[in-house]
């Protein structure tokens, strides 16, 4: 009676572990490079991922970190990624040079690439405000190429302002050698705004958006061939990814959420990585009404012309053509 038992326990276990094998089996495995390192600005990338989003949808995505050197373009080019993250500027350069890239959807429907001033300096209303200024640039950095445009716009020459080269030391800045400084507006931003108002000191946002200057940040992207070849598949991803994203950036899930998120980001600051969460949802979804990944081709095609003025690329790339909401 023992004997029969066992078998029919083992006969189950067994039929189970066929089961859940066959059904890992039919998951679709997908690689998605991400832009850079696991932190709050890829918070729905994450939560997809650590709530069985891709699961659900049968597939088994694989979600890397990203760097310099991990570049998603590249990869989805040599077939290392099916799905990546790449910026704006990345993808029009690499059309210019023939590369064959689908944009899927928007993430930043606001660039977080903002620059960040003492409360106790002149406020800056118009472009006009700019003047006489002493303000930070990253030379060869996006921030050159959008601060470029904006002066154009507003009719600055580089006798109007002064310019000062700057790196990731925040030294200058703090010392008010250089009075505005280039951020990321939920990283560097976060950090900075953070620290100085436990001094006392009141900080605004230079936010070129604001003027016109629409330089479109991070898009979810994949290859033509992917596009037209696995369109399923396409679908699914997508779907998976933004029902991640719009959970990640619901304020009800905040603490499930920073859970999730802790688990891959380095950084030991609970509180800090709470207030960049906090400044990411409002770059992501700015709006209840806004739609996550929507696409602002106005804004892509400006950011061609802006490209292209600064001779960043050789000719019209036609960016509008590549965009598939």
């Amino acid at each position: 009676m023992m004997k029969k038992q066992i078998f029919i326990l083992l006969g189950v276990f067994l039929f189970t572990a066929a089961l859940a094998a066959a059904s890992h089996a039919d998951e679709i495995e997908l690689n998605y490079r991400l832009k850079w390192l696991f932190n709050t600005s890829v918070a729905g990338d994450i939560y997809a991922d650590a709530k069985g989003y891709f699961k659900e949808a049968g597939l088994k995505v694989t979600v890397r970190e990203g760097s310099p050197e991990k570049n998603a373009i590249n990869e989805l080019e040599l077939g290392y990624a099916d799905f990546g993250v790449a910026s704006a500027d990345q993808v029009i350069r690499a059309l210019d040079k023939g590369a064959k890239i689908i944009v899927l959807a928007q993430l930043f429907q606001v660039n977080p690439m903002q620059w960040i001033y003492r409360a106790d300096q002149p406020e800056i209303k118009t472009l006009a405000d700019l003047k006489g200024r002493n303000i930070g640039i990253t030379f060869g950095g996006n921030d050159e190429t959008v601060m470029n445009t904006i002066f154009t716009k507003a009719g600055i020459t580089k006798k109007d302002i002064k310019i000062t080269g700057v790196r990731f030391d925040f030294t200058p800045f703090f010392k008010r050698e250089v009075e505005i400084w280039p951020v990321y507006r939920n990283s560097q931003g976060v950090i900075l705004k953070d620290k100085l108002e436990k001094e006392g000191e009141k900080v605004y946002f230079f936010n070129p958006a604001d003027f016109g200057v629409n330089f479109v940040a991070n898009s979810i992207i994949t290859s033509e061939k992917t596009w037209k070849s696995r369109s399923e598949v396409v679908k699914k991803f997508m779907a998976a990814l933004l029902k991640g994203w719009e959970a990640a950036m619901d304020p009800a899930n905040e603490p499930d959420v920073l859970i999730d998120v802790k688990k891959r980001d380095k950084d030991p600051n609970d509180e800090l990585r709470r207030l960049q969460l906090i400044a990411t949802r409002e770059l992501i979804k700015p709006s209840a009404s806004a739609k996550i990944g929507t696409i602002d081709v106005d804004a892509w095609k400006q950011t061609e012309t802006i490209m292209l003025n600064e001779k960043q690329i050789k000719q019209p790339v036609h960016v509008e053509k590549f965009l598939k909401n």
